[in-house]
């Protein structure tokens, strides 16, 4: 399974893809972040993240997205960033029909280090270790998204084979002419 993950945010939105599966080494293809400058216009800046994401999953092709779920933040400004830049995500991925899952900062730091309070230097140590990095990916921003990738990996597999199942499920089989054998 190739998953791409999406660290949300204005200022740098942290991409990361990585193939792998359950019981499966797991292997980094590219980590990185799209930046748009703070005194740019709030539509040059989603559209700007917008462009970056698109690359990214045309260059990568991943089987489904795994995006930071935002919560409350203390800093209404920065929340409204973080989740505008969430939809655009989970909007390039529903474009493509592919499978978009949430999951929560801590959910992420517990399924990467096995601590939901871990911070950024314990799950960049983390995501290097998995991974058999020489060094956790940067900036920062880079290593969340690659930690997301992985928690979805480890996590998110069954839910997303699942919906898979319930989506073909609901889509009818076409239906022959009549006159015509199948």
């Amino acid at each position: 399974m190739r998953v791409f993950g999406v660290d949300p945010g204005l200022t740098r939105c942290g991409l990361g893809v990585v193939d792998g599966g359950v019981g499966k080494p797991l292997r980094l293809v590219e980590a990185g972040v799209v930046r748009t400058p703070a005194d740019d216009p709030i539509d040059a800046r989603l559209l700007g993240i917008e462009q970056g994401i698109e690359e990214w999953l045309d260059r990568h092709k991943p089987d489904c997205v795994a995006v930071e779920r935002v919560f409350s933040q203390h800093n209404v400004r920065t929340v409204m960033g973080t989740a505008q830049a969430s939809a655009v995500a989970i909007v390039c991925a529903a474009r493509r029909g592919l499978p978009v899952t949430l999951h929560t900062p801590s959910e992420v730091k517990a399924a990467v280090t096995g601590s939901g309070r871990a911070d950024k230097a314990q799950i960049g140590a983390m995501v290097a270790r998995i991974l058999r990095l020489d060094s956790p990916p940067k900036p920062a921003d880079a290593a969340d998204a690659v930690a997301l990738a992985i928690c979805h990996i480890w996590r998110g597999g069954a839910t997303n084979r699942l919906a898979a199942a319930v989506a073909a499920a609901r889509t009818p089989a076409p239906r022959l002419p009549r006159g015509t054998r199948g």
